[in-house]
């Protein structure tokens, strides 16, 4: 097995943006590597993903420069020539694995693509059992996609692409949903497939220590275009340490220097509560609200929760509450119903059992159940940063989403513009932008609109180490000011700063 990659001056820019996500890559992979990509936010790693799995096509999504072959082939071509053979060139895990369910089914989502490929019938679901074995799957092959958590939709996109048994395994920040468990068996999970086919690999990852150990080669973008660094990785993150720190790209140890940085703060003491569930029991119902549910969310659409299931509560027995300058963080392994929890702690979900009760400094003048409050009147008091940002665009500008809303400011979306390293990109359609810039954007269109109380879900996701920082820092901020934070993640280090300025909530799995 095996495949040879070369990019000769490639770059790509997709329809209606004038400036190229990537441009001027001069690279080759050979067969077997295993290849860490790396480079800032919105410096071309899943462009540069796609372009390789021949997904992207200048006769309808943009505009192309140089060649992309693989053994020689043009990807796109590669790619049609190896479906209907039984294999893949290219497996490909996208950022966003909420993109690449496609079945009701769990076992039928991964077998998809071996139809797709004319894999034989005998052999299809042999494969679907050990891919999902290998990624550590809870679930049987009945279990229904509607009822998957975030990160265990990652896990069965990572099955699909293993299942695919491909020459070249393409993987986009596999493990940034994931617990700290899950990633480890995913990490193992991936080493242990790359050893018995001897397939190539090229991943991308923000945070680089726990991949080191699996691949022999490191790759840096230039955000500016072409390749900063490559080589061993000893020699890449001591040759170009201070063009990758000013670069923004993670490097060893960077991670828990800067947590230990901004975890150094003024501890201010927390104001008076906010919110609080008590004897709480969540379910992830159907979210539908003939009414906006934000003046920043979807407009005259309805939206559904991606887990419909009303019958048996995901979590109960909650008690937990949030103050006014004070953060609490939600953790735990992936599916024990943080996302849920925090959606019915925002008032767009309602509780199973037990009661959500706001304080009167936030409901002012309101009800104490924030899910009976009209959508304006809880846009105002409550912002709420979806897990799939693109769940919050309503625009067609970037700018113009954070004038959407009870407050259209323009001077406060400026600000945000620049805070969060916006600016450049003011004028383009937010679904074009890349996923950590992306998030970004979701979490200035809830601050623009100052709520007393911000819900997060996984607010770092797609960062590099400065919009990391960035990121934090502005949290931070927002709690000097007096806003309640309930943020569900696993990203530990920003657990790490965040309980220093309040609680951390564990949640155990069922």
């Amino acid at each position: 097995m095996g495949v040879t990659v070369e990019l000769r001056g490639w770059g790509w820019r997709h329809a209606g943006r004038k400036a190229w996500a990537v441009r001027g890559v001069d690279l080759v992979l050979q067969p077997g590597e295993r290849v860490l990509l790396l480079g800032a936010s919105g410096a071309g790693k899943s462009t540069l993903l796609a372009g390789i799995a021949g997904l992207l096509d200048p006769a309808n999504s943009g505009e192309e420069e140089g060649e992309l072959l693989l053994d020689g082939v043009p990807a796109r071509r590669a790619r049609r020539l190896a479906t209907g053979l039984g294999s893949a060139r290219t497996g490909l895990l996208l950022q966003d694995p909420y993109a690449q369910t496609v079945l009701e089914r769990c076992g039928d989502d991964v077998a998809f693509g071996c139809e797709n490929h004319r894999v034989p019938r005998s052999e299809i679901w042999a494969r679907v059992d050990a891919a999902l074995a290998l990624v550590g799957f809870p679930y049987g092959r009945a279990h229904s996609t509607a009822s998957l958590s975030g990160g265990e939709r990652q896990r069965l996109a990572l099955a699909g692409a293993l299942a695919l048994r491909p020459d070249l395994l393409l993987l986009d920040e596999p493990t940034a949903m994931l617990d700290p468990d899950g990633a480890e068996l995913v990490r193992g999970s991936v080493a242990e497939v790359l050893a018995a086919t001897g397939a190539g690999c090229l991943v991308v990852e923000h945070r680089v220590e726990p991949w080191l150990p699996s691949v022999d080669r490191v790759v840096v973008l230039d955000p500016g275009g072409g390749v900063l660094a490559d080589g061993a990785p000893e020699a890449v993150f001591t040759a170009a340490a201070a063009e990758l720190d000013a670069s923004g790209v993670w490097t060893p140890g960077l991670a828990g220097d800067l947590a230990a940085r901004l975890a150094r703060g003024s501890g201010a003491t927390p104001g008076p509560e906010l919110i609080r569930a008590e004897a709480l029991a969540v379910s992830p119902a159907v979210i539908m609200r003939k009414r906006r549910l934000s003046a920043s969310i979807m407009r005259k659409r309805r939206i559904r929760s991606d887990r419909p299931d009303r019958r048996r509560p995901v979590l109960a027995g909650v008690d937990v509450s949030v103050s006014a300058g004070a953060a609490t963080c939600l953790t735990g392994p992936n599916g024990t119903g943080k996302s849920t929890l925090a959606l019915t702690l925002a008032g767009l979900l309602p509780p199973v059992a037990g009661r959500v009760v706001a304080a009167a400094g936030l409901a002012r003048g309101l009800g104490e159940d924030p899910y009976r409050w009209r959508a304006p009147e809880l846009a105002a008091r409550v912002g709420t940063v979806f897990q799939d940002p693109r769940h919050q665009f309503v625009a067609a500008t970037v700018r113009d989403e954070l004038l959407v809303g009870p407050s259209r400011d323009p001077v406060r979306a400026d600000e945000l513009l620049d805070r969060l390293r916006l600016r450049h990109l003011a004028r383009a359609n937010p679904f074009t932008l890349s996923g950590g810039e992306q998030r970004r954007l979701s979490v200035a269109t809830a601050l623009a609109t100052a709520p007393g109380l911000l819900v997060l879900d996984e607010p770092t996701f797609g960062q590099d180490a400065r919009t990391w920082a960035e990121l934090v820092a502005a949290l931070l901020d927002l709690l000097d000011g007096g806003t309640g934070l309930l943020v569900a993640t696993h990203d530990l280090e920003l657990a790490r700063v965040l309980s220093t300025r309040g609680a951390q909530v564990r949640l155990a799995a069922a």
